[in-house]
């Protein structure tokens, strides 16, 4: 395999649709958040995205069975008259800026041949949350960010980079003529965050007008926020033992006048 392909395992006709990617990144928000909107909207997979730029190696199944790193496809038809959506998550982001580049370049070729006019990435925003994680926007047109705005996202701070895909996608968007959205969860980074995903999809949801029920992620947060209590815990006490290490060499230290 010398270039990143697209094998589509079915052929699908779809009603306007917007698709939504979400990879691997910052607190997982990304694939977090598209993963549980293909679990929720029983969304079907069509389409595989393999390239030689995924890390150099294989997953193996429960029964022994491998497979290469790749990227899915899943659609989902709106009964409600609205917008079709093609959701899109993987294993891995590419491992080189070539790769970046190049598998940006051949999801927004098949978003053309699928008639997208409309990209929606999603990612993580590194910082803290004080309390419910805040969701940053940026968007190649106006029309676009001020949807996102209304449905209580803030703009992204000027000079801030949109690192991987999220960000290289809206950036090779306008060559494409297609309009393109980046929403950004507030996450620690370092964990899965589920909720930072939540937040993500609270906005999406009243940007493209659709209704999903996220309680389904409540779990998932509450395992979260209980690993995050551990690790606090126990860098705590490390902190302690090495203060009394500390103290403890500050006895045996000899001073010679």
């Amino acid at each position: 395999m010398k270039d990143t392909y697209i094998k589509e395992l079915t052929q699908i006709e779809l009603n306007n649709p917007i698709l939504i990617e979400g990879l691997p990144g910052l607190g997982l928000v990304g694939k977090i958040a598209t993963r549980y909107l293909i679990k929720k909207l029983n969304a079907k997979k069509f389409a595989h995205l393999y390239s030689p730029h995924f890390p150099y190696f294989v997953l193996v199944n429960k029964k022994g069975n491998v497979r290469l790193l790749r990227g899915s496809f899943h659609f989902w038809k709106n009964k409600e008259g609205g917008n079709d959506l093609i959701l899109f998550t993987g294993d891995s982001q590419s491992q080189t800026i070539e790769g970046q580049y190049e598998i940006a370049g051949r999801m927004l070729d098949f978003a053309q041949k699928h008639n997208v006019k409309t990209i929606v990435t999603i990612g993580g925003y590194r910082r803290e949350a004080k309390d419910k994680p805040k969701v940053f926007a940026a968007a190649t047109v106006q029309d676009l960010l001020d949807k996102a705005l209304q449905a209580g996202a803030a703009v992204s701070n000027s000079g801030s980079p949109i690192v991987g895909t999220a960000g290289l996608i809206l950036g090779l968007a306008r060559f494409k003529k297609i309009n393109a959205l980046c929403l950004l969860g507030e996450t620690r980074g370092y964990l899965p965050d589920p909720l930072a995903a939540r937040s993500v999809l609270e906005v999406l949801k009243t940007t493209l007008n659709f209704e999903i029920d996220l309680t389904g992620l409540n779990e998932e947060i509450a395992k979260a926020e209980t690993m995050v209590t551990r690790l606090q815990k126990i860098e705590e006490k490390r902190a302690l033992q090495a203060e009394e290490t500390r103290k403890e060499e500050d006895k045996k230290t000899t001073y010679i006048s």
